[in-house]
């Protein structure tokens, strides 16, 4: 079997403690922080002032998301960022959630850490991607930890650890290298420890499946169980299983590979060179949401090129807010860098199986898909849902189909 990083390299090359302390709390050498978003107001005006000089390129006639992002669409979005786009509300909106800011080995990280007032309550870890944020789950993390106020059972109750990944958002970014995924988990870990959690569930899509199939490969004995939204796996060694390929599993893998092949270059860029690029996305807000932009647009289950509609799928404050954060906190250069690391950094423990509960949310327009058999060589699966519509953005494009997923999965586990 396949070590996780490489599987990771593989889908690349294919697809190419409490949070409501007023006060600092130390633990021995930790030291847990309160922190809530308080973006300068010169930073704001610096902004707007950006945007209003930027100078688009042009674009050919009878395109619209060929060659990348769409000139309308970014025009008709920045016009929003500058003049109607609230960081405020959206600032105060995030701060509805109790933070903190926790120190790992010498690593501040920053987390939303929201308790539920339910004494039977699941810890729950959410882990982000690239180029996601903990916006994402701004939808969700309310039904998770009060989920009686929105309609649901007391029985489905989490506490919610969201944490901005290391180099994302307001956690600090790493000043040496090697921030490989295995590393972050083994932070991630640290911090679940820091605040207290000894046995506790995780869940995540994108870099944040990988970084959880790390934890779990290190720590199988802390977690109650591992829900992904995009699960990874190579073929088993075992031929019978490798052809234990449905038709309709052929026929999706096939068009999401066919598809994903025009969608790599990032991912090249990324891997070798996050410095090059990083220096015009620091410095441009245009740019940076051009180039996060494209993936909302390539990675959601929508109709692509013209008869695409971003707006039908999520709010323009949605997609402003996750990219705000990465302008505010100049983030975007070291969140790049994770892909360098991981193709530079090799795995310290290998993988032959993931001995962890595990739950699949299969949506159909996810960048990378695995066959159910291919996965079972590979984790514990307990639930498998092949669901109908849906994208990488799962939690922020389908929140009522994502927190469904996780309440009947974590129920099989309480």
């Amino acid at each position: 079997m396949k070590t996780v990083i490489s599987l990771v390299l593989a889908f690349m090359a294919t697809v190419s403690a409490q949070a409501n302390s007023q006060t600092s709390i130390t633990q021995g050498e930790t030291v847990v922080k309160p922190f809530k978003i308080a973006i300068d107001e010169e930073a704001i005006i610096d902004l707007k002032r950006r945007l209003a000089s930027t100078r688009l390129p042009d674009q050919l006639d009878g395109v619209s998301w060929e060659y990348g992002t769409d000139l309308s669409t970014l025009t008709n979005l920045i016009d929003y960022w500058r003049e109607d786009f609230d960081w405020r509300a959206q600032e105060a909106l995030l701060n509805r959630f109790d933070q903190v800011l926790v120190d790992v080995e010498g690593n501040e990280i920053h987390t939303i850490h929201h308790r539920s007032e339910n004494a039977n309550a699941i810890p729950l870890m959410l882990v982000h991607g690239w180029p996601g944020s903990i916006a994402e789950f701004h939808k969700i993390i309310g039904p998770l930890t009060d989920p009686e106020a929105h309609g649901g059972s007391s029985v489905d109750s989490y506490h919610v650890i969201a944490p901005s990944l290391p180099g994302f958002g307001f956690s600090q970014a790493p000043t040496e290298p090697g921030m490989n995924p295995e590393k972050i988990a083994l932070l991630l870990a640290g911090l679940m420890q820091n605040l207290g959690y000894e046995r506790y569930a995780i869940a995540g899509g994108d870099w944040g499946a990988v970084i959880n199939s790390h934890h779990a490969n290190h720590f199988p004995e802390r977690l109650i169980g591992l829900h992904s939204n995009m699960i990874l796996a190579g073929p088993p060694e075992d031929k019978t299983q490798r052809e234990q390929v449905t038709a309709s599993e052929a026929a999706l893998r096939e068009s999401r590979g066919n598809y994903m092949r025009g969608e790599l270059a990032y991912q090249q860029i990324q891997g070798t060179k996050p410095q090059s690029l990083g220096y015009a996305l620091n410095d441009s807000p245009a740019g940076l949401a051009a180039w996060i932009l494209e993936k909302f647009h390539g990675w959601t289950d929508m109709p692509q090129g013209a008869e695409g509609n971003l707006d039908d799928y999520f709010s323009k404050d949605e997609l402003l807010t996750n990219i705000s954060i990465y302008w505010f906190t100049e983030s975007i250069t070291s969140s790049m860098r994770i892909y360098y690391e991981n193709r530079a950094v090799p795995q310290t423990k290998p993988t032959t199986y993931i001995d962890v509960p595990t739950g699949v949310a299969l949506f159909p327009a996810e960048i990378y898909i695995t066959p159910r058999a291919w996965a079972e060589a590979a984790y514990d699966i307990r639930h498998w849902a092949a669901l109908e519509q849906g994208g990488h953005f799962a939690a922020l494009e389908q929140p009522d189909t994502y927190l469904s997923e996780l309440n009947t999965f974590f129920r099989l586990l309480r």
